[in-house]
């Protein structure tokens, strides 16, 4: 047998395991009974002098040995290949496996159950059972997946389960290929607003650069077929002896930032409702709207990691901006809450790109869009410092008492209580944060709304959605 990649490519086959020991192994109480039957007719044929007993008991002993050895050169004439669609799929929504059985030898095979090994979090592990397939024949199951929790899946390996005519033999194979579900975190439509702050994917603002640059400062290209002659730049043509023309201004991306923090003491609780999957689930819809808006985009956590990597962090754009993108939704498929106490190495992280004073440096205009759970007064200094005036900056804050039910009162420790959120927010606000408070339950597309809507400095109640102080 052999199973196959998720798009029908040819795979490695199954563990062989014991080899012929293994397939003695899968007699069943039928086939026990057959030998055991044979081997007690044999000794009473040798003992009575009953040749014709002796017929009997040979054949009732070697039957199962028989479909022993049938079933045991077969586990290389069946192969199996798995389809997964979609491959990544949000939280909440199915995907469908489809398994197709191809048996490649001449014989048909018996009885055959098929068992995928699938994690608890999606379902029970399915079963098909085939009657029959004929010589070169196949056979397609499929079955579907569902997952309230984000993370990484894995789907197989492919279990066979193979039987003889008789049902004296039943033997199980397991393939050694298998595919991975990547469940990303829910994301919501975000209505288009306009940030305090922000130029447009694309924007004017990002020509700068070509537009002041001297006649001896132009980076010219060669000439192509139907270039306009009036763009013809006549001392690098001289210089290379070849015509060479102006290159056009090319818009340069806005970038944005999305930072999230994932400190453990910041947040409380757990499962799909806990204030951390919605920091999650909310720093993905984001970094989703932004791309459709044509920005420069990086995914930023609190120890300081970047995604993408490359290129300063950011996506360039093209093809490599959709392999960012998917790389970022795949972190956070998988992001878990860290050990670290503080925001220093995302404070650094921010700082030494620039986008404390203009974000994006020489590059033209940006956000920075943040995501916090519970703040000290030092993490909300470390915070503040990460924006400056007329600086895009927006910070959405979780209080974790509130999210996890816990009573506050004016006794709750400095950090927790309601009035204490409402001071963070305050010193996020003065250092020119636009500031919202996201209590339970709130829909992040009307916090987004809210954001577009807001001045800068301005700072969201916590007692509802809609709430502006």
């Amino acid at each position: 047998m052999a199973a196959g990649a998720p798009h029908g490519a040819g795979g490695r086959g199954p563990q062989d395991g014991g080899g012929l020991r293994e397939s003695l192994a899968g007699l069943t109480t039928r086939g026990r009974s057959f030998l055991a039957a044979g081997i007690a007719a044999g000794l009473c044929a040798y003992v009575l002098g009953q040749s014709e007993l002796l017929r009997v008991g040979l054949l009732l002993a070697v039957l199962p040995l028989i479909c022993v050895l049938a079933l045991h050169r077969t586990r290389h004439r069946v192969s199996a290949t798995r389809r997964l669609t979609p491959m990544r799929v949000p939280a909440g929504s199915e995907a469908r496996v489809q398994l197709r059985l191809d048996n490649t030898s001449r014989m048909p095979t018996g009885l055959l159950m098929l068992q995928d090994r699938v994690p608890y979090v999606l379902g029970p592990r399915p079963r098909f059972v085939l009657d029959r397939v004929e010589p070169g024949g196949r056979r397609e199951v499929s079955y579907r997946v569902r997952s309230d929790l984000r993370g990484r899946y894995p789907l197989g390996p492919l279990q066979l389960r193979l039987t003889d005519p008789f049902g004296l033999v039943e033997l199980t194979r397991s393939f050694s290929a298998y595919d991975t579900l990547t469940v990303i975190p829910r994301t919501e439509q975000l209505p288009p607003v306009r940030l305090t702050g922000e130029s447009s994917g694309y924007g004017d603002g990002s020509r700068r650069s070509l537009a002041l640059a001297g006649e001896d400062d132009v980076i010219p290209r060669g000439y192509r077929r139907g270039d306009d002659l009036r763009r013809v730049h006549w001392r690098s043509t001289a210089r290379y002896g070849e015509l060479m023309v102006r290159r056009e201004e090319q818009p340069q991306r806005s970038r944005a930032t999305v930072l999230l923090d994932t400190r453990r003491i910041a947040y409380e609780g757990a499962g799909p409702d806990s204030a951390f999957e919605w920091a999650v689930s909310g720093a993905a819809s984001v970094l989703v709207h932004l791309l459709e808006q044509g920005f420069s985009v990086r995914l930023l956590t609190d120890t300081g990691d970047c995604v993408p990597r490359e290129g300063g962090g950011f996506t360039s754009g093209g093809q490599e901006s959709a392999e960012a993108a998917g790389l970022m939704m795949d972190t956070l498929a998988v992001v878990g809450h860290s050990d670290g106490a503080g925001l220093s190495r995302a404070y650094d992280a921010v700082r030494s790109n620039g986008l404390g004073s203009g974000f994006g440096g020489a590059g033209g205009d940006g956000l920075l869009i943040a995501f916090f759970g519970d703040l000290d007064d030092v993490q909300t200094g470390l915070a503040a410092k990460m924006c400056r005036r007329g600086a895009g900056a927006v910070a959405f804050a979780l209080d974790s008492a509130d999210w996890s039910g816990r009573p506050t009162g004016p006794a709750a420790a400095a950090g927790q209580g309601p009035s204490a959120l409402q001071e963070r927010l305050v010193g996020l606000r003065d250092a020119g944060w636009t500031a919202l408070a996201a209590p339970p339950g709130v829909a992040f597309g009307e916090l987004w709304r809210q954001a577009g809507n807001a001045p800068i400095g301005t700072v969201g109640g916590s007692g509802s959605a809609g709430g502006w102080g």
